[in-house]
């Protein structure tokens, strides 16, 4: 007779797993046999929790979006001026708040998902949404916007450019963004 092994984080670990072999594999290349492998669980598991993979998939992507979103309001709660938010968004870019090279795989991975599944494009918009409402509480709803897809992209070229972003530059490139909508919000 076999025994049952009492296992009540194997979903949670299935799902970390997922985002493992995505950020090391890509979607393209991820199945169930090497997420079961990388969470040491049997094959079957997967199914016994989740649907299929599309399903695994995206709760491992709205796990991962509440992760950076949680860390990225985290990442806001000191900020006071207009210059904090420049000193923010530049650590945000240059990876001191917390997100490496993992995560971001892990985030392009999902933006190339959703451009061909619409049902991801949910966990993009809610998380795009949250880092925007922090934005808000410094810039009028227009520069948050800019902002938030600066933050993005810098930090695409950061990842991706063979020649690394200068740090002072890209504080620069910030500054005036930010400087003009907290300027454009006064004379509002």
């Amino acid at each position: 007779m076999t025994t049952r092994r009492h296992d009540p984080q194997r979903a949670d670990r299935i799902v970390d797993a997922a985002l493992d072999v995505i950020a090391e594999h890509g979607v393209a290349n991820t199945t169930h046999r090497l997420i079961a492998a990388a969470a040491d669980v049997p094959l079957g598991s997967l199914t016994y929790h989740f649907t299929g993979l599309d399903d695994l998939l995206a709760q491992a992507f709205a796990r991962h979006a509440e992760r950076m979103a949680v860390t990225y309001e985290a990442h806001f709660d000191q900020v006071r001026s207009a210059d904090d938010v420049i000193t923010a968004v530049t650590d945000l870019v240059h990876a001191d708040a917390g997100a490496d090279d993992r995560d971001w795989a892990v985030v392009y991975e999902l933006y190339l998902a959703a451009l061909r599944e619409p049902s991801l494009r949910t966990v993009t918009e809610s998380w795009m949404r949250r880092s925007r409402s922090v934005l808000e509480r410094f810039v009028d709803p227009t520069t948050a916007r800019g902002v938030d897809a600066l933050i993005e992209g810098l930090v695409m070229h950061k990842v991706l450019a063979t020649t690394p972003v200068d740090r002072a530059q890209t504080t620069e490139i910030i500054a005036r963004v930010v400087r003009a909508g907290t300027a454009s919000e006064e004379h509002a």
